[in-house]
């Protein structure tokens, strides 16, 4: 694998700082840890996601600047048990270590991978970030848009300055993870996405990954306590025959019944224009069967008004709605300060106003008693 090269390689090239999750090996190779592939890195190459690459026996990776910056609900990312309503900043770098064809960020994860994809770095410092946050009220920075993990030590000069102000930090991620990248994100990141795409390894090899990595991903994600809700884009043809749903729902029950599931819609984007947009009908039985599995709190997205009860947070002791939603909009919040129903006093996992966070409260395998799309736009500086 040469060198990516071209006048946006090269301005990324000098964009970088030294590495921090990586070892060095013999002949001057080196090992990186920040995503599930691991790479081994010749002298003078890059690894699979074409950002972090190998200078003099020294990893160089992509630091000081932003490839997409907006700011938008929390539920949009989408986190509805993470301070529901509250604005979050969110900022992408350009790269991934995946190539899915109908990616919606396309134009960041697939810089210097795609010549069609032309999103430019902005230049900016970690109190740059922190201070646009306090400027639009956001409580939450969220790195997305491009794979965060392979950017971790950037976010992570970020989240150090936005935990210090007292900002609620947040990955929105496909998961491909190591044990070494999360232990290194973890006293900084609190909220983390992983975007569950399949449940069969072929589907995954076909966008650049492995299915046993996503899923121990997930489980150590829980193991160490960050807050975790996962997202299944459901593609006709792909991912929606019910074997397949069953068996993540059932996965996700067995790590925890309390992990809120997303259900989402697929629409024509990228290369892949061939299916047919996800219809309501199969987010419906899609949520369906996530309940039937244990799963406590199953949400279907991004058709609003379509899919019934499937956008609110019920409590799951007394079953009171606790936070009604149309798409991004919350239209009723319930959860008392202490994080509890306000009718019998379950706790409800999650982060809530207040302060209040409870990390679960069913034990694995309990059974169970938005409008729109995670693409960046320019906020004002």
């Amino acid at each position: 694998m040469a060198q990516a090269t071209g006048p946006l390689a090269q301005t990324l090239s000098e964009l970088t700082g030294e590495g921090e999750i990586y070892e060095r090996l013999q002949n001057g190779a080196v090992r990186c840890h920040a995503c599930g592939h691991r790479c081994f890195i010749p002298e003078g190459r890059p690894g699979i996601c074409k950002v972090r690459f190998n200078d003099g026996g020294v990893l160089r990776v992509p630091w000081g600047y932003v490839g997409a910056l907006q700011c938008d609900p929390v539920e949009k990312k989408p986190f509805f048990h993470a301070l529901p309503g509250a604005p979050a900043l969110s900022f992408g770098m350009l790269g991934c270590d995946f190539h899915c064809g109908y990616c919606q960020n396309w134009i960041t994860s697939q810089a210097i991978r795609d010549p069609k994809a032309v999103s430019l770095p902005e230049r900016v410092s970690p109190s740059d970030l922190v201070s646009l946050a306090r400027k639009h009220r956001a409580p939450i920075l969220a790195s997305t848009y491009n794979e965060p993990l392979i950017t971790s030590e950037w976010a992570v000069a970020v989240f150090k300055e936005a935990v210090a102000a007292g900002l609620v930090c947040a990955y929105i991620s496909n998961g491909n993870g190591t044990e070494q990248v999360l232990d290194y994100i973890r006293p900084y990141v609190r909220l983390y996405k992983v975007d569950l795409k399949s449940f069969r390894d072929r589907s995954y090899r076909e966008l650049g990954g492995t299915l046993k990595n996503v899923l121990d991903t997930i489980a150590l994600l829980k193991a160490k306590d960050f807050w975790v809700e996962i997202v299944t884009l459901l593609i006709p043809g792909f991912n929606d025959a019910d074997e397949e749903i069953t068996d993540i729902a059932r996965f996700l029950a067995g790590v925890s019944a309390d992990i809120p599931w997303h259900v989402t819609a697929f629409h024509k984007d990228y290369r892949m224009t061939d299916p047919d947009d996800t219809p309501p009908s199969t987010l419906l039985r899609a949520a369906a069967i996530g309940r039937q599995e244990g799963l406590r709190f199953v949400y279907a997205g991004n058709i609003p008004g379509a899919v019934g009860d499937f956008e609110n947070t019920r409590c799951p002791g007394c079953a009171a709605i606790l936070v009604e939603r149309t798409g991004y909009r919350i239209l009723d919040y319930r959860v008392t300060r202490g994080g509890t129903c306000p009718d019998c006093g379950t706790a409800i996992p999650g982060l809530w106003r207040g302060g209040a966070y409870h990390a679960r409260t069913a034990a694995p395998g309990a059974a169970a008693a938005p409008d729109g799309r995670n693409t960046p736009e320019r906020v004002s500086r």
